[in-house]
């Protein structure tokens, strides 16, 4: 058609055959459309669904690797408690410097320390008003962990720890004198857990009680 007169017969063939092609396209064109639509939905369709099985394979991983720990922390309970067994059992002696000790704690690691003794005694309300601590009705597992934490804690906090490993120091004995006298064989909670928490808590130590009845006898 270019180089062709109109009146060329190539040139008329042409143009028929051109405007035969439109009318035949105009025709093809929806479904041209509707095919080019049917394709984006499935392959949007296909992706979906390949995000979901990789979500459901990554759901599937996480549930199984949230079994795995599980086991492993059931046996490492199992095996925590069969060393605690093994080990000796804590003297009055050493209670009495533990429950001295937990007055030391910030209210933090306090919190905690009330904390690991509920979770071996259900019963024990770690978040009342007022805590009485009978360090003779814990198990020995709760004595050891709490032992070590404090120990832990108190290092952290650049405090002496001396008195929780048994070792009498004269920083001790006052922090003991001074909690008899002030609460009667009581272990109040440290003045910035108050401040805090806007609540007041009081250990009782039992092991304080019965030794200071036996020093009066």
């Amino acid at each position: 058609m270019k180089y062709n007169n109109e009146r060329d017969d190539v040139h008329i063939m042409a143009k028929t055959l051109l405007e035969k092609f439109e009318e035949k396209w105009l025709q093809l064109l929806p479904k041209v459309v509707e095919e080019e639509r049917r394709q984006t939905k499935e392959q949007v369709s296909v992706q979906a669904g390949a995000r979901l099985a990789q979500e459901a394979s990554y759901a599937n991983m996480s549930r199984d690797l949230s079994r795995e720990l599980s086991k492993v922390d059931v046996q490492l309970e199992k095996l925590r408690k069969t060393v605690v067994q093994k080990c000796r059992k804590m003297t009055v002696e050493e209670k009495k410097k533990l429950g001295t000790a937990l007055t030391r704690l910030s209210p933090e690691d306090l919190t905690r320390a009330l904390e690991i003794v509920a979770d071996d005694n259900p019963s024990f309300q770690a978040t009342a008003e007022v805590v009485d601590l009978d360090m003779d009705a814990q198990s020995e597992l709760t004595l050891w962990r709490l032992k070590v934490f404090v120990k832990n804690a108190l290092k952290g906090m650049g405090r002496n720890s001396a008195g929780v490993d048994g070792n009498n120091s004269n920083e001790k004995k006052d922090n003991t004198n001074i909690n008899n006298k002030r609460s009667k064989n009581s272990i109040p909670t440290a003045t910035a857990a108050t401040t805090t928490n806007k609540r007041r808590r009081e250990m009782r130590d039992a092991i304080n009680r019965t030794s200071t009845k036996k020093t009066r006898r």
